[in-house]
Parts: structure tokens; C-alpha cells; sequence
């Protein structure tokens, strides 16, 4: 937890910006510490609205701590930014994130597998 100590310091000292609460984020996401994470992710969108890496990870985050609607409304915004912005690989893995959390909520015998 070191180098969520260090990254947090650096937001104390006032360098608050998306790149960074991504970072924090993601930091969280390897220590499966999602709550924390989602609150970064949500920070990272509101300052870059255009950020698919942060739209794709907040998507992950919520659907890991198991917010599965919040996760697909994440998920749709995240597939708006990556259309625009081009981003062919985080549009795939968005949409394939989506699906299997639909299916899941279609399906709540799935939920616990």
C-alpha cells in the first residue's frame, strides 16, 4: 500500500487531476479495495468526461463491488467516449463487460458462479 500512500500524498499536496485519481484508482482495483476505488474512478470521469481508460475502470470497479446497474451505466457512458475517441479495444471490452453483466442479471441463478 505504499504506492497508494505516495499517490495520495501527491493528491494532498494539491496535483488533483483525472490522470492521477486514475491512478489511484487503479491502485485500489490491485488490492481489491473497489469502494476506494470507484470514488477515484468517479472523480477521474467528472474532471476528463473523455477518459475511456477511467470510464472502462470505474465500470470495473463498480461491477467488482458488485453495483452491476451502476456498472452498466458506467459501462454506457465508457462506450460513448471510446465510439468518439476511437477507442476500438476498450469499446470491445466495455461491450463484452456489459453483456456478461446482463446476462447475469437476466439470469440470477448466474450471480453466484
Amino acid at each position: 500500500m505504499v504506492e497508494i500512500n505516495i499517490l495520495e500524498t501527491m493528491l494532498q499536496s494539491g496535483q488533483d487531476n483525472a490522470l492521477l485519481r486514475f491512478t489511484i484508482g487503479q491502485a485500489f482495483m490491485r488490492h481489491n479495495k473497489y469502494e476506494q476505488a470507484i470514488s477515484h474512478f468517479a472523480i477521474a470521469v467528472e474532471l476528463d468526461p473523455n477518459y475511456t481508460a477511467a470510464w472502462k475502470n470505474y465500470g470495473r470497479a463498480l461491477e467488482k463491488a458488485g453495483e452491476l446497474n451502476q456498472a452498466i451505466k458506467a459501462y454506457t457512458f465508457g462506450l460513448k467516449v471510446a465510439e468518439k475517441n476511437g477507442d476500438r479495444q476498450a469499446l470491445k471490452e466495455m461491450r463484452v463487460f456489459m453483456k456478461r453483466i446482463k446476462t447475469t442479471l437476466d439470469n440470477p441463478d448466474n450471480r453466484n458462479k
